[in-house]
């Protein structure tokens, strides 16, 4: 069983910053990548940034100089700074990964149950 808790959300005025962190637990061999997505409403989940194992990058490009994504290897963990935050930004923000349970599981995807980010003034 592998878990995914999100925390860090809330309301911020635009401009503002908010500092996501979600961490896995469970039965974990290994994580390939790990990453986060959002949803606001009306609209469909899209990736926000991913980082694999080796280092590689994937975010959006209109979040590019405003989001920044890390993890901490030995936590299992994975952290998402957002600055200069604007209304657009609000959705629920979902942490993923790519997961091996085992060592002899193929990688599977597991999402966390999401965390609200609100952007107004």
């Amino acid at each position: 069983q592998v878990q995914l808790v999100e925390s860090g959300g809330g309301l911020v005025q635009p401009g503002g910053s908010l500092r996501l962190s979600c961490a896995a637990s469970g039965s974990i061999f290994s994580i390939n990548a790990m990453g986060w997505y959002r949803q606001a409403p009306g609209k469909e989940r899209e990736l926000v940034a991913v980082i694999s194992s080796g280092g590689r990058l994937n975010s959006a490009d209109s979040l590019k100089g405003r989001f920044t994504i890390s993890r901490d290897y030995g936590k299992n963990a994975v952290y998402l700074q957002m600055n200069s935050l604007k209304p657009e930004d609000t959705a629920v923000y979902y942490c993923n990964a790519l997961v091996r349970p085992s060592a002899l599981a193929a990688p599977l995807q597991y999402w966390g149950q999401g965390t609200q980010v609100t952007v107004s003034s």
